[in-house]
């Protein structure tokens, strides 16, 4: 993994890293389980093209305390998906789905980390009724998938979702 990756899970107080690889940034992007376990003594893992990211694999259940710390409200967001945490073409990104308990919906929040600190990119409500968001992902290569609607940027409302994902636009 590359070290601006480990230093990103060390500055989010991410501890528990699992597994750590590369692959080709569309199949990283089309899978919504846990990734694969590759052999962890192989060190620091390092893309070989443009096309590939370089992954950290945690538990969803350690990203809590990152959550906590940076909403202020212990308990509210509860992990319920495997997040991503990976660097894609130089940049670092952590990308976290989570239940809000006290909106009743669920959450998907997106983060850029840059030599300016952290900043949300993406911040999507949803629930099988509504969709709410704010995007800001233009000047990236992302997307935010919303039933087959690609949103790059904007705040605003959709049809009702059962997932949203993290997605190459």
């Amino acid at each position: 993994m590359s070290n601006l990756l480990r230093n990103l899970l060390v500055g989010a107080g991410v501890a528990a890293v699992g597994a750590i690889g590369t692959k080709t940034a569309v199949d990283y992007f089309k899978n919504r389980g846990e990734e694969e376990v590759v052999d962890e003594s192989q060190g620091d893992a390092e893309p070989s093209s443009a096309d590939e990211v370089a992954y950290a694999t945690v538990e969803p259940s350690s990203v809590q305390d990152f959550l906590d710390g940076s909403f202020g409200d212990a308990g509210r967001y509860a992990p319920n998906r495997p997040p991503k945490i990976f660097d894609y073409q130089g940049q670092q990104y952590m990308v976290i789905w989570a239940f809000d308990n006290k909106q009743q919906k669920n959450q998907m929040m997106a983060f850029q980390y840059t030599d300016a600190g952290r900043k949300m990119v993406a911040s999507v409500g949803y629930t099988g009724d509504k969709t709410d968001y704010n995007v800001n992902l233009a000047g990236t290569p992302f997307a935010v998938d919303v039933n087959g609607e690609l949103l790059t940027s904007g705040q605003s409302e959709a049809a009702g979702a059962n997932d949203v994902d993290f997605v190459l636009a």
